[in-house]
């Protein structure tokens, strides 16, 4: 700062000079005077105020500015370390206690609460709804394989769906299968663009596949259908309980025998602690029980799940009819009548000898009127 005023004051003092020399030295003396008093009046002022002006009085350039307050503006690398590592600790701090409020809405909200949830916050892709669409079935064979959205490739002599006018295949099998298991799935295979449930599944649809498959069709897909599957759990319980009322006089005799056993109640000290044990054991036990019964009972109504869906996929297949890639059953039947309504008939020439001669079989003429042709192969 004392080089700068020093350079000022140098400066000021050689502007005199020149001064002098071409406006005169009258001129020029009573202009530096001037300029003189002028910064010793600043230079008191600052003197006085405790205040500096180094904007106006240093020399531009950072190289050479300094600043009072440098030294009071550098910061410790450890200071600022730890800054920033409780600045991000109050961060996750802050994004963990939204997501543990995200997961408490959710929860409450399937409890029945009315809070707030991520459909409620969500924006929707777009505001047409899935549309209603027709299908085309093709058949896949080796000559003409057929894409599939679910397994990439369909098997030979598999039939293939996809929405009217698209390429979108998939095996018909694989998508009742899916539409069983999880049909949350289904739609958006297709990116959610075509109502595929409703339109080829539901009852009240025009484009229905279940439309072609008969009353056995129907018979399985009300025993999977209805009442989310409770229909099929029901008849399973009637089955047992009609199994054991059938093996009864089995399970009671050998009942009665296995309590008049040496061999049981030699076996006494084992399970008479289990008899006469307290109360809370008797419950865990029975509720061990009851667990593994629940659990066969769930593994048993799972295979006869799956077994029932296999006939489903075989009866689809089986009278799903075919829109793609071959003729339909009117066009042969039409082929085939016009066919029979035609008729062979061989004709004579007259050869160099003059006698009647049957022609080749490559001369043979097809007609349709039987009364244009007599007897005597004239006409």
């Amino acid at each position: 700062m004392m080089s700068s005023r020093l350079f000022l004051q140098t400066f000021l003092s050689m502007a005199c000079v020149l001064s002098c020399t071409r406006i005169g030295s009258t001129s020029a003396i009573t202009w530096g005077s001037r300029r003189a008093a002028t910064f010793q009046t600043d230079k008191s002022w600052m003197v006085a105020t405790g205040k500096s002006n180094n904007r106006l009085y240093s020399i531009r350039g950072g190289s050479t500015l300094t600043d009072e307050n440098d030294d009071a503006k550098t910061v410790d690398p450890e200071e600022e370390k730890k800054r920033l590592a409780v600045r991000k600790w109050r961060t996750d701090q802050q994004n963990l206690m939204q997501l543990r409020s995200f997961v408490l809405s959710e929860v409450l909200a399937k409890r029945g609460i009315p809070m707030p949830t991520l459909l409620d916050v969500s924006t929707a892709e777009g505001d047409k709804p899935p549309e209603k669409v027709d299908w085309d079935c093709a058949l896949s064979t080796e000559e003409d394989s057929k894409s599939c959205l679910y397994s990439f490739d369909a098997e030979p002599n598999t039939k293939v769906v996809a929405p009217l006018g698209t390429e979108q295949w998939i095996t018909l099998t694989a998508l009742n299968r899916l539409r069983r298991t999880d049909p949350t799935k289904v739609e958006p295979m297709w990116h959610s663009q075509y109502s595929i449930l409703q339109s080829w599944f539901g009852d009240d649809s025009e484009y229905s596949i279940l439309q072609h498959v008969g009353l056995k069709g129907f018979l399985i897909t009300m025993l999977l259908d209805s009442g989310k599957g409770a229909l099929l759990k029901s008849l399973l319980v009637v089955g047992l309980l009609s199994a054991m009322v059938i093996v009864m006089p089995v399970l009671e005799f050998t009942f009665n025998r296995i309590m008049v056993s040496g061999q049981f109640w030699n076996q006494w000290p084992t399970w008479g602690r289990i008899v006469h044990a307290a109360l809370p054991l008797k419950l865990l036990i029975g509720q061990m029980v009851w667990k593994f019964m629940a659990s066969s009972f769930g593994a048993l109504e799972t295979k006869v799940r799956d077994y029932i869906v296999d006939l489903e996929c075989a009866m689809l297949e089986d009278s799903t009819p075919l829109t793609v890639g071959v003729e339909t059953a009117e066009d042969i039947t039409d082929e085939q009548g016009a066919w029979d309504d035609e008729e062979v008939v061989p004709t004579t020439e007259t050869d160099d000898d003059g006698d009647n001669a049957l022609m080749d079989e490559d001369d043979i003429d097809v007609y349709d009127d039987e009364d244009e042709y007599d007897s005597d192969g004239g006409w």
